[in-house]
């Protein structure tokens, strides 16, 4: 080791600090394989005060930090730069920060340090019967503070809200290597800015979260889960707010296409339903009484349906297929798949819907598009599969210009990251962005924390 690394290895030590290129591979590349940074080294600390020391350095010396989780994100903010700039460059990877505080069950919380996964704190919750909200396809491998610092929502956001909403306090390093600990269970507590809400989305550009304090839920006694083949996307939603009406409770609804469907019954899952339909909707529910035979009510009342399916929760081959498009789509693709996380008004979608699929006629390129998402809360990951390399900024353009005309996010739960800098006018004004811009410069003047992350 020579320059910074030895101070580094005094604070985590020398194991902990790598530098070989064989031992950083993994860290500078994203889990699609799209993303590839540039590194001098990775420090993987284990406590918030190594997190605030590796930051005095850092500070000191000017190097810049770049903050990794699981790495499960789609916009390239787990991996630095892929250019060098003359700076020096850490990853700090939170891998081995994953202590879980005892569960507080009357006040339904519990803390986590950042590297601790989704699904080790939900089994944490569940040993006193609770549950924590935030639930994703990726709940093995994300983590605390990766789902934080972008605001993740997944599939369990329309009962529940997103992680924003989970967070009761929050634990984190800024850069100049002081250590913020804004940690209250009070479910009013209204003394200055919401520096938690504020952390949250932030996307690791303001400060290095170590620990948040999370609210826990009960989970819902019995759920039934259906899958409908439908016509329209509007049957979907008009099935969803039925539901509503009928005084169920939705605790999720997800949408897929056909294309979608067919594609993860190639892969070996098995098909929700016999007969073929352009749309499916994944719906669970709870309530009160006899949910089954509530949802049977709904089902034969709704039009629009060709085929259906219910399962008493938690249906776990049916979530199987909703669950099984990231995979299946990465196998299927010939090129690095143009994943586009955007959202619309629930009104709009029926219309986002048919532009999304008619792209590639209206472009002239020769891509596959596979549709599906959190419908009920507007939501939809767009995936273009095999488009040629030379085309994916107009396919990113085009995606985006429709959520734009339409009045939709360019981001809806997974960040701006680098993937996304060009067009982040497009969902915030001058007035805003120079706000941001302001917040950042206040907290991180020297520009060390995630550089080109969120503002390129």
């Amino acid at each position: 080791m020579s320059g910074f690394e030895p101070a580094l290895a005094e604070i985590v030590g020398e194991r902990n600090v790598l530098t070989d290129d064989d031992a950083m591979a993994g860290y500078l590349v994203d889990w699609m394989g799209r993303y590839t940074g540039i590194a001098d080294a990775v420090v993987r600390p284990r406590t918030v005060d190594e997190v605030a020391a590796v930051m005095k350095v850092a500070a000191a010396a000017k190097i810049q930090v770049c903050i990794q989780g699981g790495n499960t994100g789609l916009v390239g903010g787990s991996v630095p730069p892929a250019t060098a700039d003359g700076r020096r460059r850490i990853v700090l990877s939170t891998a081995r920060m994953t202590d879980l505080d005892e569960v507080d069950p009357i006040g339904r919380c519990v803390g986590a340090q950042a590297g601790a996964t989704i699904a080790a704190i939900d089994a944490h919750a569940a040993v006193h019967g609770l549950m924590f909200p935030v639930d994703l396809a990726s709940r093995d491998s994300a983590t605390a503070g990766g789902v934080v610092a972008t605001n993740a929502g997944g599939i369990r956001m329309i009962r529940h809200g997103n992680t924003r909403a989970a967070i009761c306090g929050i634990e984190a390093v800024r850069a100049d290597g002081d250590v913020l600990r804004r940690w209250s269970p009070l479910v009013k507590d209204n003394v200055g800015y919401d520096i938690p809400g504020l952390l949250a989305g932030s996307e690791g550009t303001l400060a290095i979260i170590t620990r948040v304090l999370f609210r826990l839920v009960g989970p819902p006694v019995a759920t039934v889960v259906v899958v409908a083949a439908l016509e329209r996307v509007a049957d979907a939603l008009t099935l969803i707010g039925r539901a509503r009406e009928a005084g169920l409770v939705i605790e999720a609804a997800e949408f897929m296409t056909r294309e979608g469907v067919d594609l993860v019954g190639e892969h070996g899952s098995r098909r929700p339903v016999s007969t073929p339909a352009p749309y499916h909707l994944l719906l669970e529910v709870s309530g009160a009484g006899d949910t089954e035979t509530a949802v049977v009510d709904l089902l034969d009342d709704a039009e629009g349906i060709v085929d259906a399916v219910l399962e008493p929760g938690p249906a776990r081959a049916l979530w199987e297929i909703r669950e099984s498009h990231t995979e299946a789509i990465a196998r299927a693709t010939t090129t690095p798949v143009v994943k586009l996380d955007v959202s619309f008004p629930i009104r709009s979608l029926p219309h986002a819907i048919a532009e999304l699929q008619d792209l590639p006629g209206h472009l002239d390129v020769a891509c596959r598009p596979i549709l599906f998402g959190h419908i009920g809360d507007g939501n939809i990951h767009v995936n273009l599969l095999d488009v040629p390399v030379e085309a994916t900024d107009a396919v990113t353009d085009a995606v985006f210009g429709i959520v734009a005309r339409l009045g939709g996010s360019i981001s809806a739960e997974h960040g701006i990251g680098r993937a996304k800098t060009a067009w982040i006018r497009l969902g915030r004004s001058p007035t805003d962005l120079a706000t941001m811009r302001a917040i950042k410069d206040a907290l991180d003047p020297q520009s060390l924390l995630n550089p080109g992350v969120l503002f390129g």
